[in-house]
């Protein structure tokens, strides 16, 4: 009893010695377990109302708890004979997307190669309400913001599967100035991408197209950029479009700039243009897709221009039908504010199809040998996700013959 006292005078002469003095306990386990041992040693139960106040004084000013804290942990201690650490449950809400629709968003996005939240959310709309998924039914009502939430489960990473522009010449072919398509279809923005070189060797070029309004795209492939390598390429790029072509933008690169694409367009009566110095903007949209569409698709590393047939069989058959039936876009609505500076705002996504759809007095534009129907027959003929997949698979292929070749 003696001895208690005796450390009951040492704790008051700390106490009052470090009255300026704080400390703070990180663990809190750690914490818990000195707490039941000092009160044990200190034979607590048996103190004086004074002797548990000053011990209770000694533990906050050790532990650095609050004073109600270390009120209920002392409660605990007297009650239960310890002070242990509780892990409560909180109250959690029933969770509205269970953990198939996770993975069936992380298959969405495998598919289509992770969109953007409202293009997401606009297929897993479509492949519920157009294509009669019903898988997609909890899906195709989720917002944008829990889209990007539940990209964040452990469940969706589990699931996923990851896999120059060209420098201007000064010609005096194509007017410099931006095309004015006044929401008509047919003014294309065209664009090359090159898959690298390897050990001096060049690899295949990619040929970018895409008109302005629909954003209807056409990928084609070449393993040159000479003049005789090109015309067939662009040739079979322009078929492709379901519309009459009226308008031919690109950059300056003398792969376009040239007197033989200028006589094909002549032939074609299709309007030449070229972008203009310090206006990045001009050529702007085209290059976004490069890299938000055939670089994302194609990668970076070196493809050889050898295989520039196959990727061009593999983009007219499973690529091309996806992007403009299957992949919804950010269709920009132009607003101008009161000091007359115009901003985009997207509020609206749709399929390059979809836009071409609305267009008023549509089949004027379609060329002779297509109607609206046919159109619409193509677009309901599989939905978003299963032609994404199918163009998946036809990619994996695709790749696998480039390692294959490499390695024969």
């Amino acid at each position: 009893m003696k001895q208690d006292q005796e450390s009951l005078e040492q704790i008051r002469a700390f106490v009052e010695g470090s009255e300026g003095i704080q400390f703070e306990a990180k663990h809190q386990a750690e914490i818990y377990a000195w707490v039941e041992r000092t009160l044990r040693e200190q034979g607590y139960g048996s103190l004086a109302r004074s002797g548990k106040g000053l011990v209770k004084r000694y533990v906050s000013k050790m532990t650095g708890l609050s004073r109600a804290q270390i009120t209920r942990l002392v409660g605990r201690y007297v009650s239960e004979g310890g002070v242990k650490v509780k892990r409560g449950r909180r109250h959690r809400f029933a969770g509205r997307y269970v953990k198939a629709d996770i993975e069936l968003l992380a298959g969405v996005d495998e598919a289509h190669d992770t969109l953007s939240g409202p293009a997401t959310q606009k297929i897993l709309h479509r492949e519920f309400h157009e294509f009669a998924d019903v898988r997609y039914e909890r899906m195709a009502a989720i917002s944008v913001a829990h889209i990007y939430n539940l990209r964040k489960r452990r469940a969706y990473r589990e699931r996923r599967i990851n896999f120059a522009r060209t420098r201007p010449t000064q010609v005096s072919i194509g007017e410099r100035r931006r095309p004015e398509p006044e929401g008509r279809p047919g003014y294309l923005r065209v664009d090359t991408v090159h898959q690298g070189d390897l050990d001096g060797v060049k690899g295949v070029y990619h040929v970018n197209a895409l008109d302005e309004v629909t954003q209807w795209q056409v990928a084609g492939a070449t393993a040159r950029i000479s003049e005789a390598w090109l015309i067939p390429v662009l040739e079979e790029i322009l078929e492709q479009f379901p519309f009459q072509v009226r308008g031919f933008h690109s950059d300056n690169g003398s792969e376009f700039i040239n007197h033989t694409v200028a006589g094909m367009l002549n032939n074609l009566l299709i309007e030449q243009t070229k972008s203009r110095p310090r206006r990045s903007n001009d050529n702007g949209l085209v290059e976004t897709k490069n890299g938000s569409v055939i670089r994302k698709h194609m990668g970076f590393g070196h493809i050889a221009s050898d295989e520039a047939e196959r990727i061009n069989e593999f983009y007219k058959t499973h690529f091309n039908p996806y992007l403009n039936f299957h992949r919804p876009c950010g269709v920009p609505e132009i607003r101008t504010d009161e000091r007359g500076k115009t901003r985009r705002v997207y509020r609206w996504y749709a399929t390059p199809w979809e836009v071409l759809r609305q267009l008023p007095g549509l089949a004027g534009y379609l060329k002779q040998d297509l109607t609206v129907e046919e159109l619409e027959r193509r677009a309901g003929a599989q939905s978003d996700t299963g032609a994404a997949m199918k163009m998946q698979e036809a990619k994996r292929k695709l790749f696998a013959s480039f390692q294959h070749r490499k390695t024969a």
